[in-house]
């Protein structure tokens, strides 16, 4: 951890008076949980504080505590002495009010995904993270915050989320010890992981239904696709946000090494989600291919006037020289 960094970024949040946190369009659960959690944080310090997103609140995320408080209402820069982003790769994921939040001096970035080249004034990157998560969690130390229920609540959600129950290799030991503490201000494990994970409706259950009868397998059974269109979102009532998740269970079958998720967008795109095992496949040298980012084992990029099936063969292209290197390297 860069401590001159962290000492800038809390002279910064303790100077100001008016701060706005803004995260990723779309957000998942370490967004928003970090989102909400660093809000708290800030308000315990005597702050106002702004949670600004582009879209309610999913459903599949409205029962984080203080999720009520996103605010949806465009920026003025000249109303904040700071603004955050957190769990944003790029400036462009932030959505339609980008140029508003940027406006706003200092910005300083929070992120733990490889991928990220600073687009802020302050930018605490550390891909050696788990999730954004942990990252507050060290600030509001930092910070001299005391952490309540529903922070401990908001980042243990976040954390949980970003490492797929703490199944991703992204975990490690930092991961344990700063959830062990949220654990000890009361948070429930199997209560937070019924509302992540047991939270299908039975609109949501006929769409992943759809998506995964689209299941095409390549390589051998390395690589697995599957997708869903805007068709399929009309047919059962849904739309990309019940998609939460549904790429893990092409990721889950024993031979595949990287599943690939394309998803209709609410731009008229397609959005990409690639989940690979372990560290034969860094899925992010692949999204940076096609402007995206994340991290080795979880990676996503966009595209424009492209079918399903061209998305699908550029990226299988792609993809198998870095599965074919990795199993020469095994021998």
């Amino acid at each position: 951890m860069d401590q001159l960094l962290i000492d800038k970024i809390v002279d910064h949040l303790q100077k100001a008076r008016t701060v706005l946190l803004a995260t990723h369009v779309f957000p998942d659960g370490d967004a928003l949980g970090s989102q909400i959690a660093l809000g708290n944080i800030l308000r315990s310090l005597g702050k106002k504080v702004v949670l600004f997103g582009e879209e309610p609140v999913s459903h599949l995320y409205d029962f984080l505590p203080g999720s009520d408080r996103i605010d949806l209402t465009s920026p003025e820069p000249a109303q904040f002495d700071c603004a955050v982003a957190l769990d944003c790769g790029d400036a462009e994921r932030m959505g339609h009010d980008m140029e508003r939040i940027r406006a706003i001096h200092p910005l300083i970035v929070i992120d733990h995904h490889k991928g990220n080249e600073g687009f802020g004034d302050l930018n605490w990157v550390d891909p050696a993270r788990a999730a954004t998560g942990e990252m507050v969690y060290d600030l509001a130390f930092a910070l001299g915050a005391e952490i309540s229920y529903e922070t401990a609540y908001c980042l243990y959600a976040a954390i949980v989320t970003d490492t797929g129950s703490f199944k991703y290799s992204s975990t490690t030991a930092e991961t344990f010890r700063v959830v062990r503490k949220l654990v000890e201000k009361g948070v429930k494990p199997a209560e937070v992981a019924g509302h992540l994970f047991d939270n299908f409706t039975v609109n949501r259950l006929r769409l992943m239904q759809e998506v995964l009868a689209t299941l095409e397998i390549f390589m051998d059974g390395k690589i697995a696709v599957i997708h869903v269109s805007q068709e399929m979102y009309d047919r059962t009532g849904t739309t990309q946000t019940d998609t939460e998740n549904f790429v893990n269970y092409p990721r889950s079958l024993i031979p595949v090494k990287v599943a690939v998720f394309i998803k209709a967008n609410s731009k008229g795109g397609l959005s990409v989600s690639m989940r690979s095992k372990g560290s034969d496949c860094d899925v992010t040298r692949v999204a940076h291919r096609f402007g995206g980012g994340g991290h080795r084992n979880a990676a996503g990029c966009r595209f424009q006037d492209q079918s399903i099936q061209q998305v699908r063969d550029l990226l299988v292209a792609e993809l198998r020289p870095l599965l074919d290197s990795a199993c020469v390297e095994q021998v």
